[in-house]
């Protein structure tokens, strides 16, 4: 059965709900880290999401592909881009990051079709 990341995105955003309202103090710490290294500076935002998505592949997480493809695309990264993104991903990461990289393009492909 294929994996729909539209379905991990809505997932993810309740399970970081809940888990936000058992332990507000590292959540909120974390979303305050990720809200510093997130703005737009001498990186821009399109490209530490593009940075980000290379890492979730390597990484194997599937709520990590699925934010972090539907954040490049909002920040305006192009279908190209991220598979040149995932390119890299498995440049760094072997055959495991093949399997995460195809299914990262199956997460571009669903979530820039939106």
């Amino acid at each position: 059965m294929a994996k729909s990341y539209k379905e991990i995105n809505q997932d993810q955003r309740q399970f970081g709900s809940a888990y936000r309202k058992a332990s507000p103090d590292t959540m909120n710490a974390f979303l305050a880290l990720h809200k510093a290294a997130m703005v737009e500076g001498a990186v821009s935002i399109k490209h530490k999401e593009l940075i980000a998505t290379g890492i979730a592949i390597a990484a194997r997480c599937d709520g990590c592909i699925g934010a972090h493809v539907a954040a490049a695309l909002k920040a305006g990264a192009t279908k190209q881009e991220l598979i040149e993104t995932i390119d890299v991903a498995v440049l760094m990461g072997g055959g495991p990051a093949i399997i995460y990289g195809t299914q990262a393009l199956a997460a571009v492909e669903e979530l820039s079709a939106e």
